[in-house]
């Protein structure tokens, strides 16, 4: 089986957040309107876009190492504000979505509508500001790779 190169996980991990984006969206369209069985696939089909962005991603930097922001002025701090946000809620995301996800699969539903109520923006946000933070480095300035 042939890799990709290691040049187009960032790509592939933008593209991960967005459709993860993209089925917690539609999940939550299907919850509001009692769709039980879509609302189910939407967000199973998120946790599994996140599962392989997360895989994708730490092969990606363990192999490339820190790419740095090439981009100057207000942009700058805009975009380490935007990463640090999106960093800090990354990592608390984990635990509350795994938490989430158990107690809808063992139909605690009461218990799992109380955390979904945090979970939701704040996966939304993580996904979303993925995507925000790759167009950043990647697309509207040149990153610096490391040498």
């Amino acid at each position: 089986m042939k890799m990709l190169p290691l040049s187009s996980l960032p790509a592939l991990n933008a593209s991960l957040n967005a459709a993860c984006t993209f089925f917690l969206l539609l999940g939550y369209f299907f919850i509001i309107r009692g769709k039980i069985r879509w609302h189910r696939f939407c967000m199973i089909t998120a946790f599994c876009c996140s599962t392989i962005f997360l895989a994708s991603y730490l092969y990606f930097h363990a192999h490339a190492g820190v790419i740095r922001f090439g981009g100057h002025g207000w942009i700058r701090t805009v975009y380490f504000a935007l990463l640090l946000s999106h960093t800090i809620l990354a990592v608390v995301i984990v635990p509350l979505v795994l938490i989430t996800l158990t107690r809808g699969l063992r139909e605690r539903f009461a218990q799992h509508r109380a955390i979904a109520r945090w979970t939701f923006p704040l996966w939304l946000y993580v996904s979303v500001t993925g995507v925000v933070v790759y167009w950043l480095l990647y697309i509207a300035t040149t990153p610096i790779w490391p040498t």
